[in-house]
């Protein structure tokens, strides 16, 4: 490295920091909340003995959590009985979910006129979609209306497959061929079945960041025909060859399994405190199918476990009332917090002054990321109210000299359907498969080039998957925003006054592509 550009990297980096030490003001949510006490008492040993008995709850049950499964379930009586032990008097909500397992390695090869097997589950090749039906057919691509190769400039902006009109002419008992784009997978895959397609192809839609194989989800268990996410060279040399005489012909193989399962959530709350200005502390409490999923999201889930039980111990009378609340199904699309929200009433939801997410706050590459409420920082802000929550984060960082950086509401936790109605929502993640930049380095430490988590959604997200720094200071300001806002007189300025609104449109469904 030359010393001019030694120089340059250097004053981005301090200007970097600069930025994200700087100092905020109080904002009106934030009474000057003194959360030392609680903060003292939610101590890392205390948060990691909770993870610890989820990895043992884990080994007993197959190394999984999985939502409907011996390990979800014994998951739950435990965090019910540690809150009964606390004082608390939880309850289980129950519902019930539909469970997607993939039996057998899927399919997808070219016969004719250039046989070609394309790797399953690899980003050069294609997935199977959640919720996809079984199927093994050989036959002809009929590619869609409205593809574009190349693509055009700006993502998201492929309109094939979203209307019924874009399947005229086609033909019954062919593959339908679709670019990825606009409206969302399930629109797309059952606007094909309805057409008479006997299996889907939805390969990716070419700009930069967007030409990987995708396992995106359909979001319901409405399909009868096998359905993937392909890379973006798989559809555009499958389209290509549609084109010519003859056309292509392909085989496709899924084998696929859906049922009804059982699950519940659990939910506690403070004996006093408004019932109108209701704090909502959630993380969810069910691991992926690969493994007990200790950081995602045993951290979160652990850190908020910890966070009642210190409450109640401090004998801590909020002016406002806190449910503690456990998810079931994030995993499977967020269905846990669905369910509660879809159960709440018009005047229930303006009731409800805040949600607070934790959801993977103990990322062993970790950063420290703040969800941007008013989206001065990602580009996209939550309902009325959500910067009000960002602001309490963000100046409890700048007081505790930590940095901080802004992710986006996406859709990934169980935020999600609490904006969808329009009630304001933040909090804490330490992030996932993505890669921390250099940049990211430089301020957090750990390993540039390599994922936040390199055990996300895999066997080995164990009680050793996990750096304890990291779970540390996020419990710690966990706890503060739980504090400040169980403790604030002054209300959120969103559904209390029927301002709020949602926002519904997300690219993501819990960790699945939706659209």
């Amino acid at each position: 490295m030359n010393k001019h550009s030694l120089v340059v990297r250097l004053f981005l980096i301090g200007a970097l920091l600069v930025m994200l030490f700087v100092s905020v003001p109080f904002v009106a949510a934030d009474n000057g909340t003194d959360s030392s006490a609680l903060r003292e008492a939610v101590t890392l040993a205390g948060v990691r003995a909770h993870q610890a008995s989820l990895q043992a709850i884990a080994d007993s049950n197959g190394g999984t959590r999985v939502a409907g499964y011996p390990g979800h379930d014994a998951s739950a009586e435990y965090v019910f009985n540690q809150l009964t032990a606390a004082g608390y008097s939880p309850v289980y909500q129950e519902f019930t979910y539909t469970f997607f397992n993939e039996l057998e390695t899927p399919i997808l090869e070219q016969t004719a006129p250039n046989p070609n097997v394309y790797p399953p589950n690899d980003v050069a090749g294609f997935a199977t979609m959640e919720y996809s039906g079984s199927g093994d057919v050989t036959t002809l691509v009929q590619a869609t209306n409205d593809i574009v190769i190349p693509p055009a400039t700006a993502a998201n902006t492929s309109n094939s497959g979203c209307e019924a009109t874009d399947f005229a002419g086609f033909v019954a008992g062919n593959i339908a061929l679709i670019q990825r784009g606009t409206c969302t997978f399930y629109d797309k895959a059952l606007n094909a079945q309805n057409a008479g397609a006997v299996g889907v192809i939805i390969f990716n839609e070419g700009q930069p960041g967007r030409t990987d194989a995708f396992a995106g989800t359909l979001g319901a268990a409405d399909f009868t025909i096998p359905v993937v996410g392909a890379a973006f060279a798989v559809g555009e040399e499958l389209y290509n060859l549609s084109l010519q005489p003859g056309g292509v012909t392909v085989h496709m193989f899924t084998h696929v399994e859906t049922f009804d399962l059982p699950t519940r959530n659990v939910l506690a709350d403070t004996a006093g405190g408004r019932a109108d200005r209701l704090v909502v502390v959630g993380a969810h409490l069910d691991s992926v199918p690969a493994g007990p999923g200790i950081n995602d999201n045993g951290s979160g889930s652990a850190a908020i476990l910890e966070i009642a039980i210190q409450m109640a111990e401090l004998g801590i009378q909020p002016q406002n009332k806190v449910r503690f609340a456990f998810w079931s199904a994030e995993e499977s699309g967020l269905l846990g917090s669905q369910y509660y929200v879809d159960q709440l009433s018009t005047s229930a939801i303006r009731k409800h002054a805040v949600n607070l997410n934790f959801d993977m706050i103990g990322s062993p590459n970790y950063v420290s990321f703040i969800y941007d409420g008013n989206g001065d920082g990602t580009g996209t802000a939550g309902p009325n109210g959500s910067d009000v929550v960002e602001d309490v984060f963000l100046d409890y960082f700048a007081t505790e000299s930590l940095p901080s950086v802004p992710t986006a509401f996406d859709g990934r936790s169980d935020y999600g359907p609490f904006i969808d109605v329009g009630i304001p929502a933040g909090g804490l993640f330490t992030g996932a498969e993505g890669i921390k930049t250099a940049d990211e380095a430089a301020v957090f430490g750990g390993t540039a080039g390599v994922a936040y988590d390199v055990c996300y959604h895999q066997a080995c997200d164990t009680y050793a998957n996990n750096n304890d720094t990291a779970l540390d200071l996020m419990s710690d300001a966990a706890a503060h925003s739980v504090l400040t806002f169980a403790m604030t007189t002054s209300s959120v300025n969103g559904t209390d006054k029927g301002k709020g609104h949602g926002q519904s449109d997300f690219e993501y469904a819990g960790s699945s592509l939706k659209k």
